[in-house]
């Protein structure tokens, strides 16, 4: 079986993307900045109002101009077939989506991360807020979607774009991680073992994390020094010993789920195995 790697590189993602070669990624999972740091920007800490302040990586200029650079460069190192899932608020999707539509890009779906235990609000003006919403974008019609872990994971039903995952507390100090089942699913339902995942903005690791567990190359940049040594050491502390690591949450979901990702492991073994010993021609 290939040894899986992982790099995590310190820096500004534009700059670093442009030396990654063109077509070498399989999936593209990005958590851009939202834009909103600063002294216009409020917040609760401690349940009172407090300004924004994520850090000097959450205040953007031009945050649309800034969308289009690393958008563009994630379609030229994407794969073919490969697939981009682009995570955001109201506060920046629709950049992202009007950049997917003029780059020509096709639209696979629209999912709609709704946490039930969403943290509450204090202001009366408005709606608590208590989704996210991730697009996912390929080249082409011809994209690798894996429909069968999808329904699997379901409870053997078609898997809809509203998906329920509750937030969990956080396992670092960023204000914005992701929780590893959240990842865990998109890793399983686009890409296959020994595929490259590539997250532009790391922030803690947790892509990397789920990408190491799951038998996936993973590449990583992440521009604050603070959060790439969190993010390295938490990379570099999972330890996998070159198998498929699920999460306890999803293995107890089912019996049948247990045995059909138990299945395609093997299925992948077994094919290593084949490409190892196939004769040259």
């Amino acid at each position: 079986m290939t040894n899986i790697t992982t790099k995590l590189q310190l820096g500004n993602c534009i700059e670093l993307l442009r030396e990654v070669p063109s077509g070498s990624v399989n999936q593209i999972f990005a958590d851009p900045p939202y834009n909103l740091s600063g002294a216009t920007f409020q917040t609760v800490k401690s349940g009172k109002m407090a300004t924004c302040d994520k850090g000097n990586w959450d205040i953007i200029d031009d945050i649309h101009r800034f969308n289009e650079e690393w958008v563009k460069e994630c379609i030229r190192v994407l794969a073919a077939d490969g697939t981009i899932w682009i995570s955001g608020t109201l506060h920046n999707h629709p950049s992202i989506g009007v950049i997917l539509k003029k780059l020509n890009l096709w639209i696979i779906n629209d999912v709609i991360w709704f946490k039930r235990n969403a943290a509450p609000l204090l202001s009366k003006n408005r709606l608590a807020p208590s989704t996210e919403l991730i697009w996912i974008a390929s080249k082409t019609k011809k994209y690798y979607f894996d429909y069968e872990t999808a329904k699997m994971i379901n409870g053997g039903k078609q898997m809809r774009n509203l998906w329920e995952i509750n937030a969990e507390r956080h396992k670092t100090s960023h204000p914005t991680e992701k929780p590893e089942s959240l990842l865990e699913r998109i890793i399983l339902l686009g890409s296959k073992q020994g595929d490259t995942i590539l997250d532009p903005f790391a922030g803690s690791g947790t892509t990397g994390v789920v990408a190491k567990r799951l038998q996936r190359h993973f590449i990583g940049f992440e521009i604050s020094p603070d959060y790439f040594k969190i993010a390295l050491n938490r990379i570099n502390d999972e330890k996998t010993e070159n198998k498929v690591v699920y999460s306890e949450k999803l293995l107890k979901q089912s019996e049948q789920l247990n045995l059909f990702l138990e299945e395609k492991a093997n299925e992948y073994k077994a094919k290593c195995f084949e490409d190892k010993v196939k004769p040259e021609p």
